[in-house]
């Protein structure tokens, strides 16, 4: 009876030791929210995530009707031509080329390093349009001054002053997206006619910043986006993966060639749809987001200490188990008492050792903070065990069984596709190592001697 008394001590300790660990876990999701307001509040003062939309040809029109009007006896007298229903036409080009490079710098905002970059780029485009004829000549359509549009997330990251050449020659860029509530630039063009043609060449160069992500969207029938950068970690996202890519020590660079039969960006163009810094936001955090298909890349941190060490908190309470269970065993066999307080302060020195890494971490690189942390822990716990166990041999016996789990730990956070394959193998390792040590223990004759002994 005593036996599983002990059992169910050791099993209600481990549950009791899942408070501090929550705690902790309540701990880091915090620090990750103030990181989140420390990137919005340098998006507010400085850009936030790039998005690019464009060049779009936007031609508004306004239809010509014609009514009856009766005078006050009710005869027709004459008629009138008056404005009817209006809209614009927006046409896509042809191809669309963009080539920038990314240049990343960092901003602070107190403990929390933020990645910026300045695309420097040029976006040349090629239109060829038909101005619809009318339809009855009679009735002309009153067409507008057509204007380019370009869509950008953020205008606040234009830096210097942006240049536009239509067919070599320069024109002067408006703020404003033209025809949509949305942030960008254009430029007004020349009267078009009804049943014209528009033969246009665009060059935009540009230098654009941006916080962490940028996004394009492929509106054009044929689309090449070029992007290079000298930062080595790069996350690609969006609708679409680059065709060809090369990544090293040196940056990345990456090719995407896009149809517009793989995509339905100038459909959700027309519908509405844009690139927001939200959105774009939302495509570097693989949750979609609204607006139009586009291609996006992140300049990401290699390792994202918070989330590594949210990664670790979550293996905890294996800790505690496995360090419990090895106590259980050294008092059954070794037959020595060991109180619950001791395991308590054993299972919170372990708990701490995961709001030891999280706060290191926000001051040094996080495979320095790992290993400080481990070490305080492992020491103290071997130093406490040597007294507890009654052994010095037994003390480091624990620590060294401690420092496997944690470097154990360690290659799974570093190794995170291959996270599930090592960890699945790891806790069989732990049982099977447990099955061989007491596969000759007569647990009958043990608990008999456990209630002898305490009796």
């Amino acid at each position: 009876m005593r036996l599983w008394l002990k059992i169910l001590m050791v099993l209600g300790m481990t549950l009791a030791i899942l408070v501090p660990l929550m705690l902790i876990r309540g701990v880091i999701h915090d620090r990750e929210a103030y990181r989140r307001d420390a990137v919005r509040e340098i998006a507010r003062s400085e850009a936030a995530a790039q998005g690019l939309v464009g060049p779009v040809l936007v031609v508004p029109w306004t239809e010509t009707v014609e009514v009856e009007e009766k005078n006050s006896a009710g005869e027709v007298v004459r008629k009138v031509k008056r404005d009817g229903e209006s809209g614009e036409w927006l046409f896509f080009p042809e191809t669309m080329a963009l080539e920038g490079t990314m240049k990343p710098y960092t901003r602070r905002r107190g403990l929390h390093e933020v990645r910026m970059y300045t695309l420097s780029g040029q976006l040349a485009a090629d239109f060829a349009a038909q101005i619809p004829r009318d339809a009855d000549p009679e009735l002309p359509r009153k067409i507008g001054r057509p204007w380019l549009s370009y869509g950008i997330a953020d205008v606040r990251g234009l830096r210097g002053s942006p240049r536009l050449q239509l067919d070599g020659v320069d024109a002067a860029l408006l703020q404003g997206h033209g025809h949509r509530d949305q942030p960008g630039v254009h430029v007004r063009l020349a009267p078009l006619v009804a049943g014209g043609t528009v033969s246009l060449q665009t060059r935009l160069e540009f230098e654009l910043a941006g916080a962490e992500a940028l996004a394009v969207a492929p509106l054009a029938t044929h689309n090449r986006i070029a992007i290079a950068s000298p930062w080595p970690h790069p996350l690609f996202n969006g609708a679409f993966l680059p065709g060809q890519r090369s990544i090293d020590a040196g940056g990345f660079k990456a090719i995407w060639e896009v149809s517009s039969l793989a995509t339905n960006a100038q459909h959700q163009y027309r519908s509405g749809g844009g690139l927001s810094s939200a959105s774009v936001a939302a495509i570097r955090d693989g949750m979609g987001g609204e607006g139009v298909d586009a291609i996006g890349v992140s300049l990401v941190e290699p390792v994202d200490a918070y989330s590594q060490a949210d990664r670790a908190s979550k293996y905890g309470i294996l800790f505690v188990l496995l360090t419990f269970v090895g106590f259980f065993m050294f008092e059954l066999i070794k037959q020595l008492r060991i109180h619950p307080i001791q395991y308590g302060l054993v299972g919170l020195a372990l708990a701490i050792f995961f709001l030891l890494l999280v706060s290191l971490s926000e001051h040094v690189a996080f495979g320095w903070a790992y290993l400080v942390a481990s070490v305080a822990c492992i020491g103290l716990l071997g130093f406490y065990l040597s007294h507890v166990l009654r052994s010095r041999a037994r003390g480091i016996g624990f620590a060294t069984m401690l420092a496997t789990l944690y470097a154990a730990l360690y290659g799974l956070l570093v190794s995170e596709d291959n996270a599930l394959v090592l960890g699945a193998g790891l806790l069989f390792l732990i049982l099977a190592t447990i099955m061989v040590v007491t596969r000759k223990v007569d647990w009958y004759q043990l608990s008999a001697r456990t209630g002898e002994v305490r009796g």
